[in-house]
């Protein structure tokens, strides 16, 4: 049980990949561990378009990149803290997530599961696929810039109209440790029966 709170509390989000390729069975895995989520109904709405080929997944970071300068950017500068921004900048505008080998754009069938539970299935998927990356050693990434190009990317991916991409995940090696999570302790967002009452 140490080994699993361990990896919760290792698992970040990088933003700064090596080429060092990663094999078909290591991203089996990682999709192993997304399909064992929990899903609305047990529908198991998740598909995934695992992405390779250097044009496709330039096409796919050049989306992410329009997205930030089109307004993401600025967006983010009012929100984040220097040190975050300058790594999320890194991430996006400095071409960090290009050296990603592997990009896994995440999708919802919408015929297989009920639109408005698409969150409540894809994200625990989602969440599993990143906590395996870090129990293998491999640096990733939860993204959802580019969602603002659904249409560009069902054409690009060869998407039916009833899946719809909710996120690309940068999978590879990490080019640099990171430290560990910043978060809140959870007694500060913990109430007792009844809003306000503290933990």
């Amino acid at each position: 049980m140490s080994d699993f709170f361990d990896l919760v509390h290792r698992q970040r989000a990088h933003r700064s990949f090596t080429s060092e390729p990663v094999d078909d069975a290591t991203i089996g895995k990682l999709l192993d561990a997304a399909v064992h989520a929990p899903s609305a109904e047990n529908r198991q709405p998740w598909e995934f378009v695992v992405v390779r080929d250097d044009a496709q997944r330039t096409t796919l970071l050049d989306f992410a990149e329009k997205a930030w300068e089109a307004g993401g950017r600025a967006f983010a500068e009012a929100r984040l803290t220097p040190g975050l921004m300058a790594d999320v900048e890194q991430g996006i505008g400095g071409g960090g997530y290009r050296d990603a080998p592997v990009l896994i754009v995440v999708c919802a069938d919408v015929d297989r599961g009920l639109e408005v539970t698409v969150p409540s299935s894809i994200f625990p998927a989602t969440q599993n696929l990143l906590l395996a990356a870090t129990a293998l050693g491999l640096a990733s990434a939860l993204t959802t810039i580019s969602m603002g190009f659904t249409t560009e990317l069902q054409h690009l991916l060869d998407l039916p109209a009833h899946v719809i991409p909710q996120a690309v995940i940068p999978i590879g090696h990490p080019a640099k440790p990171l430290g560990p999570a910043r978060r809140e302790p959870f007694e500060q967002h913990t109430h007792r029966d009844r809003y306000g009452h503290a933990w």
